[in-house]
């Protein structure tokens, strides 16, 4: 039997009320508050309780996860803010030395702040990305929170209450008028933050506009969510979970397929009671389970810790996704590996696992073009290289079109990578780029981005 639990939330104010912070070492502390002014900062009772093993204090990988450390930050940065600090500088001037620290972070990687963002009727549509031609991603403004941080998260801009880099709906629902008139849209997925922090009848009014007439289209909804990692009570004892899991019946009993995209970084999230029971209980409504992570470095940049959660996973009903390849913003410098030896992680797990984990692909970078994934590593004529390819593209034309890079030791992201085989460009590099599902010369690009940051 699950017993109930209250979630607690500790924010950087009131971190002190979290009796095992006695394990951290005077640095420790100092390196978390520092950072925390430029990063975002949150945990919770579940995740101090019964995922950190506070005996292994640095290493363990859930306190990596969780709790910001000096090195996340170059020294140059870390300094500037200490030293605004220690000289308790007027509030206006720290806040102009972290704005200009967050901006050099590239907050907003991908082209997500204006290439991936559509128009309607002329004007941008808040709260929305539609990069690829058959899905929309959708970012409710009350789920623009989660039960806890990751630290490496690449959407940290959501919670640092910068309204200008943030992603949320307005009030007017702008965004189901272009869902329904782009009739090429066949899934949405609901992600954040957390949608999952919402209120089962909050969560409702973004769910069940599209069981209705005029979506007909949508056949799937995701759910991005990280709760089952770091608050399955959601979905188990919170006082809306039986509304919640009655809400993911109705969707798929109107004939839509409901998929919960959950973020597992570590086989650690998927070993208490509580976790496997909200698995079950979510499974049990028809909905399916896919997992994805990144591959993190201090977290799980090791070929057994995959091999061993992928397995977990399917044992539990989960199908495994993706891997991706760290994301070149935020605290980039401390999380990432170069793309050879994220190569050899993905496929040492690979062959340990039988044919239902090789669902995962990997090692992939959500990139500007479109989700590139490294199939390989070969030498043609003497040449070493990467065979690289695209799962998704701006152009779907791009899509399974495999192409070359030279092999690097050193690169951790696509845009760091060398055409292979004598070519000077990648083959994506010299078509008109792809924004908002409509192919357009360059300028045209420029002038949409114009209008839209003209919108801010």
């Amino acid at each position: 039997m699950i017993l109930k639990k209250k979630l607690k939330l500790f924010g950087i104010k009131d971190i002190y009320q979290v009796p095992q912070l006695d394990k951290l070492s005077k640095d420790q502390k100092e390196g978390l508050f520092v950072v925390s002014h430029i990063l975002p900062f949150r945990t919770n009772n579940y995740v101090v309780e019964e995922l950190i093993d506070w005996e292994n204090i640095p290493d363990d990988p859930i306190y990596q996860l969780n709790f910001l450390q000096k090195e996340m930050l170059s020294e140059e940065h870390y300094s500037q803010i200490k030293e605004n600090i220690d000289a308790k500088v007027e509030q206006s001037k720290l806040n102009s030395a972290i704005s200009k620290i967050r901006h050099e972070l590239n907050p907003h990687p991908a082209g997500q702040l204006t290439s991936n963002v559509p128009f309607y009727e002329g004007d941008p549509v808040s709260g929305i990305q539609h990069k690829y031609k058959e899905t929309c991603l959708i970012f409710p403004s009350q789920g623009q929170t989660c039960h806890a941080y990751c630290t490496f998260c690449f959407r940290w801009p959501q919670f640092i209450g910068n309204n200008d880099l943030k992603f949320a709906t307005d009030e007017s629902n702008r965004f189901q008028e272009y869902i329904k008139t782009h009739k090429e849209l066949t899934n949405v997925l609901i992600t954040g933050g957390d949608p999952m922090i919402m209120t089962s009848s909050r969560l409702e009014k973004y769910l069940l506009p599209f069981i209705k007439p005029g979506f007909e289209h949508i056949h799937t909804i995701r759910i991005g969510t990280k709760a089952l990692g770091y608050w399955p009570y959601r979905f188990v004892t919170d006082p809306d979970s039986d509304e919640i899991l009655r809400l993911f019946e109705k969707v798929v009993k109107s004939g839509k397929s409901l998929a919960i995209m959950a973020h597992f970084n570590h086989w650690v999230e998927l070993s208490t009671p509580v976790v496997k029971e909200a698995i079950r209980r979510i499974r049990s409504t028809g909905a399916t389970i896919r997992s994805q992570s990144p591959l993190i470095k201090h977290i799980n940049d090791d070929s057994t810790i995959w091999s061993r959660m992928w397995k977990e996973q399917v044992r539990l009903g989960i199908i495994p996704y993706y891997m991706f390849i760290e994301r070149d913003t935020g605290p980039h410098e401390y999380f990432s590996i170069p793309i050879y030896k994220a190569f050899e992680i993905f496929r040492n797990a690979y062959t340990k696992v039988s044919g239902l984990a090789r669902t995962v692909r990997g090692p992939s970078m959500s990139a500007t073009p479109g989700k590139v994934v490294v199939d390989g590593i070969t030498v043609i004529n003497g040449e070493k290289l990467f065979l690289l390819n695209f799962i998704q593209g701006r152009n779907p034309s791009w899509v399974k079109k495999p192409f070359f890079a030279k092999y690097s030791e050193t690169a951790t992201w696509l845009n760091q990578l060398q055409p292979g085989l004598g070519e000077k460009r990648f083959f994506y590099e010299d078509e008109p780029k792809y924004s908002s599902m409509t192919l357009m010369k360059n300028e045209d690009v420029r002038g949409i981005e114009g209008k839209f940051r003209a919108k801010l």
